[in-house]
């Protein structure tokens, strides 16, 4: 008879997908065994979440079938491990191990007639007086004392296994630089992230335009922003819906990260994090960053749990952003909520190795020996310019200094920048920008001679275009001046605005992001 399995595996376990957040979080200890040539590893979705939608074209793009749930359910198994409860885990017949999908358990849900802390109530762990889980993992201590009461008869199930997740970010903490060089960072520039959770308590869910005033707020050069919103609120509201949500700020230069990945490899490039009672936020904490909590729905959580503490202790972000993100990251001390962060786990840089004996005690299989923490990978990021910004300009003598600010600034009434050159590029889909442009921009013209003159033509209240030329740029007004911009180590945009103030010369000098800039200026006509 022929065998038709290439590898003779000697157990299987299956792992079980509620949706994409847990995706990510079983992603991190599948390794420990996964890799294992004895292990059979299958993946099932039990369609119980609310958050279903894209978890199977998650797992997809890693190369994982998943099984139908009514066949996994038949299928003999020796461990079940999931990131989450709810569904028909009382229906797996294999030991079920499950693992947090977030900093711990600290927030109340209410779903499937259950109520509670998710992950800690006796709602959420018990079925028809059965203690689910056979291995209930838990980061610390402390939630093993509020899992006692709470529902102690599941307590002697649990084990403090560390964070997974947190021990990837701290052995991640090396390569910071490689990091901020793949968001695009320059040095001296600083990267703040935006956390949003799920939920209309969350900070997208409350101010969804909280991003997009962000950035008409910090200007271009002296930071960077990026937005980190939780796979849920994709899987409720579409990618389409949410990625036209955020047009705008991609738009003017806002890193938009894709829901389910790269926000560790931020929170490891960040100077200061905008969050809310998310994970994420909790996390930025853990790891010395300043925060600014621009949501705290304290309801939302356990009054005895550690984000709970957090949104007690954690400054609020108020009216005048700039100045409290500059506040925030200079007199920061991460001492003033050690206290609290210190709660992210019991065992930090440990976890995987109790979480593998832990795994391969229930298999009944030796270890293969100590297994390995896996730094994050360095994204590989398409750094979004903004289309139209406004170029403010500062000279004195044969020096300038320049701020760039995004163009939805002119958006904020009484707060935009004054004396700045509104400048758009050729690519900003906005036709009322492109006609209130002081300088157009055009970076592959064909002849960028003719588009000058004719674009000039055509706009008649921009007073300058500027467009690529080889390895230089032309830059020409409407009364017929033309020179030509070469060398140039930085925008060209930039020493286009500063020829208005330039008192004549070969070169132009501008101070732009605390770098000085230069260009050579060869006037054609």
């Amino acid at each position: 008879m022929v065998d038709w399995h290439t590898v003779r595996t000697e157990r299987t376990v299956l792992v079980i997908v509620h949706n994409t957040t847990a995706a990510t979080r079983l992603f991190d200890i599948l390794p420990l065994f996964a890799t294992d040539p004895r292990i059979q590893t299958v993946f099932t979705c039990p369609g119980s979440s609310a958050f279903t939608a894209g978890t199977h074209e998650y797992l997809a793009k890693a190369g994982i079938e998943v099984l139908p749930w009514e066949t996994a359910l038949r299928m003999p198994a020796d461990l079940a491990i999931s990131a989450s409860y709810g569904g028909g885990l009382h229906d797996v017949a294999a030991p079920l191990m499950v693992v947090p999908h977030g900093m711990g358990y600290n927030k109340y849900l209410e779903s499937e007639g259950r109520g509670g802390v998710f992950g800690l109530s006796g709602e959420w762990l018990t079925h028809d007086g059965r203690v689910v889980p056979s291995v209930i993992v838990l980061s610390h201590e402390e939630q093993l004392d509020r899992l006692i009461r709470a529902c102690p008869e599941a307590a002697a199930n649990a084990i403090v296994a560390g964070d997974p997740c947190f021990d990837r970010m701290l052995a991640s903490l090396p390569l910071r630089e490689s990091y901020r060089q793949a968001f695009g960072l320059e040095p001296g520039q600083r990267l703040i992230v935006v956390s949003s959770t799920w939920g209309d308590a969350s900070l997208f869910g409350s101010d969804p335009e909280l991003v997009r005033r962000l950035a008409a707020t910090l200007d271009l050069d002296g930071y960077r922003l990026a937005v980190a919103l939780h796979p849920n609120i994709t899987a409720h509201h579409s990618p389409w819906q949410v990625r036209i949500w955020l047009e705008d700020c991609r738009r003017a230069g806002v890193l938009v990260l894709p829901d389910e990945q790269w926000w560790g490899a931020a929170l490891v490039a960040a100077d200061l994090t905008v969050g809310d009672h998310g994970s994420v936020s909790f996390y930025s904490a853990a790891l010395g960053l300043p925060l600014l909590l621009a949501a705290a729905p304290e309801n939302a959580v356990a009054p005895d749990s550690p984000i709970a503490g957090l949104l007690a202790a954690a400054p609020r972000l108020g009216a005048d952003p700039r100045r409290q993100i500059d506040e925030a990251i200079k007199d920061h001390d991460p001492a003033t909520l050690a206290a609290i962060t210190g709660l992210t786990t019991s065992l930090p840089g440990g976890s995987n190795r109790t979480l593998s004996d832990a795994i391969y005690r229930r298999l009944r299989l030796r270890s293969p020996g100590e297994p390995e923490t896996r730094a994050l990978p360095i994204p590989e990021a398409d750094i979004p310019e903004p289309r139209a910004h406004l170029v403010r300009i500062r000279s004195w003598g044969d020096h300038a200094e320049a701020t760039r600010f995004p163009a939805v600034a002119l958006r904020e009434p009484g707060r935009a920048p004054r004396y700045t050159h509104l400048v758009v590029d050729t690519r900003e889909p906005s036709a009322r920008l492109l006609d209130l442009a002081d300088i157009v921009v055009h970076d592959h013209p064909r002849d960028a001679r003719r588009w000058v003159g004719e674009t000039l033509r055509s706009l008649t209240g921009c007073s300058l275009a500027v467009a690529r030329d080889g390895d230089t740029w032309l830059a020409g007004d409407g009364d017929g001046f033309l020179v030509r911009l070469s060398d140039l180590t930085g925008p060209a945009p930039v020493f286009a605005a500063a020829l208005q103030g330039h008192p004549g010369g070969a070169e132009i000098r501008v101070e732009l992001g605390g770098t000085l800039r230069t260009a050579t200026v060869t006037v054609l006509r």
